[in-house]
């Protein structure tokens, strides 16, 4: 028998390879000895699928008759990442109580007029293997939802709903209140200070006005914030010229189809302005100084608690993301660089930046020197934050202040290029994901009205 299906085996070799082939390649063995650069005698030759030039890379953008743009990115695969980005923040509560876009970003997908609760929208997600989230920038307001691509009719439909056709109930807006009492708690007992940190700084750097104004709504204004101010600032700002339908992984002409059938001729349920009381006013840097003393020796207890650091933001005013100076500025802050003294790496993650090099490596006493560079349409913040234990604040402003004065001298060619290297393979890795890819080309569409390939920007850092 075994004798039998062996031969069978020899047999059914020389059928595939032919007798020639097999005595060639046959070294005996239980495999033809071929080499694996060598194409297999007798298989076809491979045809593989190719792409027309740039033409799938492209971002494709369509103004429907209201104003409102519908961009899309094609990307191959089962899910998509589709979302409303609204040109809303909290630079635009000028001649409101502040704290709104703080609010709208929690009462997001919550009841509206075609879903009863939170519960039955994600629910009706979970058909498509979907998930949603709502978030709130300085300048930008962003819903966006993931799901499968034959669910994108439900998904634009419930985006628009979610946008839109908001129920904003009392006991919905009593549960946010809530929320963002325990947000605002939690803050400031957070033993990592960068989020209180970079608000502080925008505090610092425009004092009062636009980017300055408080992310977070402040504890007074968590009561004041009701039904009539929300649907008084939304008439205001969300209106069709100033969003964008933003959509990965979809075709462009069923987007705009999507986008005409729930979105053109939708009336939301806060009604229209005649003239709408848009706040266009310009970032104003005024600099200071804002400073906050906190006792945290009972946030951290037990046998090894947290040492109490004195932590400082120190930041200069760049330029706005609409500039040329703005690729530079981020090739500034990546040989910057820094990060916390405990991490542990290579070249791949910074240790060859200005701020280990400079800072951490030589302090000891230094637990974290890191650069940050916050951009908006009209400024920007190039910022370094540093950690010490408290005995050490004056020495630990002199040393970050000296890295900013040392920033306007020259910089050596290895330092440039390994900085820009960096950047073009964040930016790459980054846009890698479909979530990612989707705000990029949301953001840029709602402030320029076009996009930047990626393959644009890497130029323009080289």
């Amino acid at each position: 028998m075994a004798t039998h299906m062996s031969r069978c085996r020899t047999w059914s070799r020389v059928q595939r390879f032919g007798i020639a082939a097999y005595r060639k390649y046959s070294s005996g063995g239980r495999y033809p000895n071929i080499s694996l650069s060598a194409p297999l005698p007798g298989i076809p030759k491979p045809v593989f699928a190719s792409v027309d030039g740039q033409e799938k890379y492209e971002t494709k953008i369509t103004t429907l008759e209201n104003g409102l743009k519908v961009a899309s990115q094609n990307k191959f695969g089962q899910f998509c990442t589709v979302g409303i980005l609204v040109n809303s923040g909290s630079r635009h509560e000028t001649k409101y109580p502040s704290g709104i876009a703080h609010f709208v970003e929690k009462l997001a997908f919550s009841s509206t007029a075609q879903y009863g609760s939170k519960d039955e929208i994600l629910l009706t997600l979970e058909k498509h293997g979907g998930i949603c989230d709502c978030q709130t920038s300085r300048d930008t307001t962003m819903y966006a939802v993931s799901a499968e691509v034959k669910g994108l009719d439900t998904v634009v439909s419930l985006l628009s709903d979610a946008v839109l056709q908001p129920r904003l109930l009392d006991d919905e807006i009593e549960m946010t209140r809530m929320a963002v009492r325990f947000e605002l708690e939690d803050l400031n007992m957070r033993p990592d200070p960068e989020p209180l940190l970079t608000e502080m700084i925008h505090a610092a750097a425009y004092r009062g006005n636009t980017v300055g104004l408080p992310r977070f709504c402040p504890v007074d204004n968590v009561d004041k914030i009701d039904k009539n101010v929300l649907h008084s600032y939304l008439r205001n700002y969300y209106c069709p010229e100033r969003m964008v339908l933003a959509g990965v992984g979809i075709e462009h002409e069923q987007l705009v189809e999507c986008a005409r059938k729930y979105l053109l001729d939708v009336k939301p349920v806060w009604g229209t302005s005649a003239v709408a009381s848009v706040d266009l006013s310009v970032a104003q840097y005024t600099g200071g100084i804002v400073k906050m003393e906190k006792d945290m020796s009972d946030v951290s207890l037990g046998p090894t608690p947290i040492p109490e650091l004195t932590h400082i933001m120190i930041g200069l005013e760049s330029c706005s993301f609409l500039e040329d100076d703005f690729i530079p500025f981020a090739v500034l802050n990546m040989m910057m660089g820094g990060g916390g003294s405990f991490s542990a790496g290579g070249p791949g993650k910074g240790m060859f930046t200005r701020l280990y090099l400079n800072v951490l490596n030589r302090h000891h006493w230094m637990y974290n020197a890191t650069s940050y560079h916050h951009s908006y349409e009209d400024s920007g913040l190039l910022c370094i934050h540093a950690s010490a234990d408290p005995r050490q604040v004056r020495e630990m402003v002199e040393i970050i202040t000296r890295e900013f004065i040392q920033m306007a001298g020259s910089a050596g060619e290895m330092e440039l290029e390994r900085a820009k290297t960096q950047l073009k393979s964040m930016l790459m890795m980054n846009l890698e994901s479909r979530p990612v890819i989707f705000e990029d080309v949301g953001r840029q569409v709602l402030s320029t009205g076009k996009r930047k390939l990626p393959h644009e920007l890497c130029d323009l850092i080289s």
